[in-house]
């Protein structure tokens, strides 16, 4: 009896030691992980984004630091409150993981943990009602730029109209060309580098420099309308665009002011041409929204005239007209109104 008795003590210490030696094992972390479905996440994701979604330009994914354009850029910018920062994120590029941005010395570890749950490295793919948004957006970026441009250009500033002409064919072109083929619209990069090489020279050629902007000012339309007009003309596909235009405004808005102060121009002036653009979209839908819902149609109408404020003048004011928490606070009660509108007009 004492024998058996030993020997199941024997088996059981046996097991023990055998487990104690697997849980310790290179192996049993990966055992220990998530399923391979959830684990492996692909770096290619494709979503189809429902209405609710298109809360803001980002369109309710992260950032993606490899390739985001400036004006998304600047959220973070905005958010952590670093003069430049989206530039110096844009200039350590590739990163190989979003921890990257603490060992290139571009932020350190306390901002990171204020951004991590707000960048990634992943492609995200959009797809449906939410790439068509995206794409007007980011050529309502652009028709922004050249807006605030034109502003610019009028008063004879002609140094400080040129980042907002570069910006379109710099920076955001990229981000539509691939789609232009399938929606049978011409290339348009070709008249906004010619529009470009007129600023940089100074635009001495007025005549020239007239012309240029309006080719470069019709292609960017001409893309948009790339688009069904039924579909640009909804209420609800155009409250999304315009969402997304305020957030990148809101943004760059923020990134603008340091110590209560506007201290980049640029910053100001590019979240002001969008600002305009977008009272140029809500003043298209308008009669529709007021149809359909009239009280959201009057609060959004308030709501952008109110922040419209904060930009009085394409050359900025020594000090803000609007705290930044103002400013939030009415792109998001826009944002909030706007999601009242589920179906089109």
């Amino acid at each position: 009896m004492k024998k058996l008795y030993k020997r199941i003590v024997y088996l059981l210490l046996a097991m023990l030691f055998g487990f104690i030696v697997a849980c310790n094992s290179p192996n049993a972390e990966k055992a220990l992980e998530k399923p391979a479905a959830e684990s492996n996440v692909s770096t290619d994701k494709k979503i189809e984004a429902s209405p609710s979604a298109h809360s803001g330009h980002s369109m309710g994914k992260k950032i993606n630091i490899n390739n985001a354009i400036l004006s998304e850029l600047d959220k973070l910018e905005g958010k952590l409150g670093i003069p430049a920062l989206s530039n110096k994120i844009q200039s350590s590029r590739p990163y190989t993981k979003p921890e990257e941005l603490v060992s290139k010395k571009v932020i350190d570890q306390a901002q990171f943990d204020q951004i991590k749950d707000l960048v990634t490295i992943e492609e995200v793919k959009l797809v449906g009602e939410a790439r068509d948004v995206d794409y007007m957006t980011k050529l309502g970026l652009m028709k922004g730029h050249l807006l605030v441009a034109k502003e610019l250009i009028d008063l004879q500033k002609i140094d400080q109209a040129e980042p907002h002409i570069g910006h379109p064919v710099e920076e955001i072109y990229a981000d539509v060309e691939e789609q232009l083929n399938e929606r049978k619209v011409k290339e348009f990069k070709t008249p906004l580098i010619a529009l470009h090489d007129q600023v940089k020279a100074g635009g001495k050629d007025a005549a020239k420099l007239s012309t240029d902007f309006k080719s470069s000012m019709k292609s960017v339309e001409d893309a948009i309308a790339g688009l069904p007009a039924a579909q640009r003309s909804s209420p609800k596909f155009a409250l999304q665009v315009i969402a997304g235009l305020l957030d990148s405004a809101n943004s760059e808005y923020t990134a603008a002011i340091a110590n209560g102060k506007i201290s980049q121009a640029v910053e100001y002036q590019d979240s002001r041409g969008f600002v305009v653009y977008s009272q140029e979209l809500f003043k298209a839908i308008q009669p529709e929204l007021t149809k359909a819902n009239a009280a959201v149609a009057n609060s959004i109408a308030k709501s952008l005239t109110d922040v419209a404020k904060a930009w009085p003048a394409p050359i900025p004011p020594a000090v803000p007209v609007l705290p930044t928490s103002e400013v939030s606070k009415l792109v998001k009660s826009i944002e909030s109104e706007s999601a009242k509108i589920s179906q089109p007009a």
